[in-house]
């Protein structure tokens, strides 16, 4: 099987799937995948209909002979037919040929089109958790070269809140510096992003802004004055242009300076007749903001248009550590962590204005680590991350969970390269034991390979990445069931070697049939394509 994936369909990519049953069946399913980018978007159908040669009354057990089926995949460039099947049949060959086409990735496990729509589509009831995270010095530790504490983060959010929860991750960074350090750190993809202290707000992959949100901080806010005015002003010192945005303008000023500045600029700002906010953070950094944006009002928003939706958050942990963060603290009903290394500013903060709240904590963790932390103290669900479970073959559930598999699993394997793993033969079999003996894997060059000599060739990697910053995270992992016993989970799989890093998008196909959930879910396939823009790996180096 050492040999290029060979797709029938490959120059397809299948934009709508349909199911159109009679109305005596009383069924009509049509789910719709959009995407702009596919030269030949193309439709996969199954038709189930009365059969007009059979007179008898149909019966569960005649139902095969009564109706006649069709399953038809077309486009501009393919047309693809199979006609007069039983219906049971149509059925099962029109599953496996949907997998077949996820797998080959003629159906887009991440399409682009998805991510124009609201990101809460995805819930049907309120959250269960919202996370609202600044970023440096609070999700990401930048004196941590080994990114344990974000990392431990991650396999927590991924296993146990990412189906249920959301993420949300408040910067005071623009876009260009954000976009920089996702490339530097092993961070998840936020299902909400706010930027440039509150003034931006986007959403899902692709960052969709919020037009209404921009409709909100254009009132008596005028860019131009806000130029004029703080040019006169030698103690500033303009932050670079990727940092000044529509309805931000940054500067750098000394402490000792700051406040004096702050003072006047904002009685000459109000005199031209605008209205805004200036937030001094960091020891260094000055912001000038219109008065209705900010951390803390870019989230009340969020709130306000998530409770019209019907799908308020049940909790909202906010997690800061410098003065731009105070303002998430000050929102109703948030619960909020200030990371043990909390700066000066906000510390002073907290003990003027929330010294006796009990829902406003300082962890004794750092960064991310305080997340977690807090997660805990306030009871808003476990805060064990896979991380921290020393022996993961100890790890047994007593339900089966293919999202936490996937965590485990990819956990383990970061831990073999780094020589991290003791008895390695143990747990390499018992890796092989949960793969299906005809189990298939599709490496990102196309080349396929049966799982278990892939396996096989693991004993050869075994503490190759010892001593060098390697790890290994999942991002985005989403499991559908797709029949009884067999679930589809498709996610992102990363692996950093010091500030480099390489991404696949990832399906994997695990099913439940023989097994108990103690024993694991068996693994039947998986099937790997290079996220675009990251570093392709080799195939010599690159595994599951």
């Amino acid at each position: 099987m050492n040999a290029s994936l060979s797709n029938p369909f490959s120059s397809l990519k299948i934009t709508q799937i349909v199911l159109c049953f009679s109305p005596e069946i009383d069924q009509r399913v049509s789910v719709r995948l959009r995407s702009s980018r596919f030269s030949d978007p193309g439709v996969l159908q199954l038709d189930l209909d009365p059969s007009p040669a059979s007179s008898k009354k149909r019966t569960p057990q005649n139902l095969d002979h009564c109706f006649s089926s069709s399953i038809s995949v077309f486009s501009e460039r393919t047309n693809f037919k199979v006609t007069n099947l039983p219906i049971n049949f149509a059925i099962l060959a029109f599953h496996s040929l949907l997998i077949t086409l996820i797998l080959s990735n003629s159906i887009p496990l991440f399409s682009p089109g998805l991510a124009t729509r609201t990101i809460m589509d995805r819930f049907t009831s309120s959250p269960r958790l919202m996370i609202v995270s600044d970023l440096d010095h609070t999700m990401v530790d930048h004196h941590d070269p080994d990114n344990l504490s974000i990392l431990r983060f991650n396999a927590l959010w991924e296993a146990k809140y990412r189906h249920d929860s959301l993420l949300v991750f408040s910067t005071g960074r623009s876009p260009t510096l954000y976009k920089q350090l996702r490339k530097e750190k092993p961070m998840l993809t936020p299902d909400i992003t706010i930027m440039s202290v509150g003034t931006e707000i986007t959403y899902g992959n692709n960052m969709v802004p919020d037009e209404g949100w921009v409709e909100v901080l254009n009132q008596k806010w005028d860019k131009q004055i806000v130029s004029e005015e703080t040019s006169k002003f030698s103690e500033l010192t303009m932050q670079p242009e990727t940092e000044q945005r529509q309805h931000k303008a940054s500067f750098f000023v000394k402490k000792e300076k700051a406040q004096e500045v702050m003072k006047t600029l904002s009685e000459r700002l109000v005199n031209r007749g605008l209205d805004v906010k200036i937030i001094y953070s960091g020891g260094l950094d000055l912001d000038i903001l219109p008065q209705g944006a900010g951390k803390g009002q870019a989230l009340a928003y969020l709130h306000k248009k998530l409770k019209g939706e019907g799908k308020l958050p049940q909790n909202t942990l906010a997690c800061g550590d410098s003065g731009n963060d105070a303002e998430l603290f000050t929102i109703p009903d948030v619960y909020g962590v200030m990371v043990n290394n909390a700066q000066e500013e906000l510390l002073q903060w907290h003990a003027e204005n929330a010294k006796n709240n009990p829902k406003i904590i300082h962890a004794n963790e750092r960064c991310a680590g305080g997340i977690i932390e807090a997660i805990g103290h306030f009871k808003l669900g476990t805060n064990v991350s896979s991380r921290d479970v020393t022996d993961l073959s100890d790890a047994k559930l007593d339900h089966f969970d293919p999202v936490y598999e996937v965590v485990k699993v990819y956990l383990f394997f970061e831990r073999w390269r780094r020589a991290e793993v003791e008895n390695a033969d143990v747990y390499l079999n018992n890796l092989k034991s949960v793969c299906s003996a005809s189990g298939v894997f599709v490496h990102p060059t196309g080349v396929e390979q049966y799982l278990h000599d892939y396996i096989d060739k693991l004993k050869h990697c075994c503490g190759d990445k010892k001593g060098k910053q390697y790890r290994v995270w999942v991002d985005q992992v989403f499991s559908s069931q797709i029949d009884s016993d067999t679930w589809l989970v498709k996610f992102k799989k990363w692996e950093q070697t010091g500030e480099e890093q390489q991404g696949s998008l990832t399906s994997v196909v695990v099913s439940s049939k023989g097994v108990k959930p103690t024993d694991g879910l068996t693994w039947i396939h998986v099937h790997q394509t290079w996220i675009d823009g990251t570093t392709q790996n080799t195939h010599n180096d690159w595994f599951l």
